[in-house]
């Protein structure tokens, strides 16, 4: 990392421990009852699960992924690859799926995406993916059902 990067890093770390902030609040709601804690700490208060802890991670049957709280059509199995991160990656999301907001926790400027229907956070999007995309979607496994073909 560069001298100046990680003085930005340093700089946007400080300011949100003294003003705790996300850009763009983005409106959730609870729509599945069933929702275990640790889902709803993920998706409703940005938590994240344990690495390598999804069962998902192997999942390589043709289906669709959805949101486990509201059951919207989220990915494709056909963009889904192994990031080698430990978590369900994709190259793409279906049109109007998510929303982003930027996330500056963690000393860094992100993007964390959110379910367009109910507004359950997902995980973060990068620019490191493979394919003409380039984009890397990091979803927690526990906020996806897969449904098969």
């Amino acid at each position: 990392m560069s001298k100046r990067k990680f003085i930005k890093a340093f700089l946007y770390g400080i300011l949100y421990l003294v003003f705790p902030f996300k850009i763009l609040a983005i409106e959730k709601k609870i729509i599945n009852p069933n929702l275990t804690e640790e889902q709803k700490d993920i998706m409703f208060k940005e938590g994240t699960e344990r690495a390598g802890s999804s069962i998902l991670n192997y999942e390589k049957r043709d289906g669709s992924y959805h949101c486990a709280n509201c059951n919207a059509k989220l990915f494709d199995s056909t963009a889904k690859f192994d990031s080698g991160t430990g978590w369900p990656s994709f190259t793409e999301a279906l049109p109007g799926a998510f929303k982003t907001k930027i996330d500056y926790s963690f000393g860094m400027k992100r993007t964390e995406y959110h379910c367009a229907k109910c507004g359950a956070h997902h995980g973060h999007v990068f620019n490191d993916g493979p394919g003409k995309s380039g984009k890397r979607y990091c979803n927690n496994g526990l906020c996806l059902i897969f449904i098969p073909n």
